[in-house]
């Protein structure tokens, strides 16, 4: 059995069990697809391909059906499929109506539900990290302080500090004039080392320290990590492809969104356009019959995008659908 034939066999396989979720037999495939093979061929070809572990037979007498590895071995040797030119113009139409960040998030995974027929998931893009503008530190009480942050973006951030006791009004007003000073005009990246120097400057008290770490923290803050998602609806459909007792435990896994967040962490490190993780290869029991297909967009890449499903998916629209809405969404976040 040559490579070309045994893809097309395998792909023929996911195709029909996709659209049917019925098992795929030798002599449906001989008859409905282009192989031009006899079923006895397309039998000894099922049998190596099972031996190989990307395909199984469920039950005695039956066709065929995909493992996780047949999955992964389709969606390896997929051509990049691209979304066509109605849909492209209909995301372009949608997004660019949105009036602000929180509005095109919300919009994208509603319009990533509707074109991959899953449940879209997005998780939150961190804000743009501006140089500081002027950080202000004001007395709350006789042991503690408020320090806050503004940044040349507008953005404001605050955090809480301890002074410990008997500190006197000059030497608060010198420690907050001096670490605005130090910190003005910086960007993030620089302003942990310039504000570690001044707190270790001689004479400064301990609690200059706390300040410092309060103001580094506050620059690098904001990112508000969490996800969105859209179309749950989507796994109880008809045809959805999940059985009844699968989607009690993914909808307890998109509740759960530190277990999201996890994931698409880890995903985010695969370097790659567009993500796919395939039921065992989320590693968590939960989503062990579904898959994620992900894609990274805005600034830097540093946040995910992507559908969830059942194992049997529309691979190839899921993938373009995706990776459309991505290209899209990080135009508008990095033009903000």
């Amino acid at each position: 059995m040559t490579e070309e034939r045994r893809q097309a066999v395998l792909r023929a396989i996911v195709d029909g069990y996709v659209a049917t979720s019925e098992p795929v037999g030798s002599k449906a495939l001989a008859a409905q697809s282009a192989l031009g093979v006899s079923p006895a061929t397309i039998r000894n070809d099922m049998a190596m391909l099972e031996e190989e572990g990307l395909i199984v037979q469920p039950h005695t007498s039956a066709g065929r059906i995909p493992t996780d590895k047949g999955y992964r071995s389709f969606v390896d040797h997929l051509a990049a499929s691209a979304l066509g030119e109605p849909h492209k113009r209909a995301i372009t139409t949608f997004l660019s109506d949105a009036v602000d960040l929180n509005d095109v998030v919300e919009r994208s995974v509603r319009l990533l539900s509707q074109l991959t027929r899953q449940v879209a998931v997005i998780q939150y893009p961190a804000p743009r990290e501006g140089a500081v503008r002027r950080v202000e530190v004001v007395r709350v009480g006789h042991e503690r302080a408020l320090v806050v942050v503004v940044s040349a973006d507008a953005r404001v951030e605050q955090r809480t500090v301890a002074l410990g006791n008997d500190v006197n009004d000059e030497e608060f007003e010198r420690i907050a004039r001096e670490v605005n000073e130090a910190a003005t005009g910086l960007a993030p990246a620089a302003v942990d080392g310039a504000l570690r120097a001044w707190a270790r400057r001689q004479g400064q008290p301990e609690w200059a320290d706390g300040v410092a770490s309060a103001v580094a923290s506050a620059v690098h803050g904001g990112t508000i990590d969490r996800v969105v998602f859209a179309g749950t609806s989507n796994l109880a459909r008809v045809g959805g492809g999940f059985e009844a007792d699968a989607i009690g435990p993914v909808l307890d896994a998109l509740e759960e969104q530190v277990v999201l967040l996890r994931l698409l962490h880890e995903m985010a490190g695969d370097a790659s356009e567009v993500t796919v993780r395939i039921g065992s290869e989320t590693h968590l029991e939960s989503l062990s019959r579904a898959s994620v297909v992900a894609a990274p967009y805005g600034r830097d890449s540093a946040s995910l995008l992507g559908a969830l499903g059942p194992t049997r998916m529309d691979y190839p629209g899921t993938m373009a659908a995706v990776r459309a809405v991505a290209r899209y969404l990080s135009r508008i976040v990095e033009a903000q």
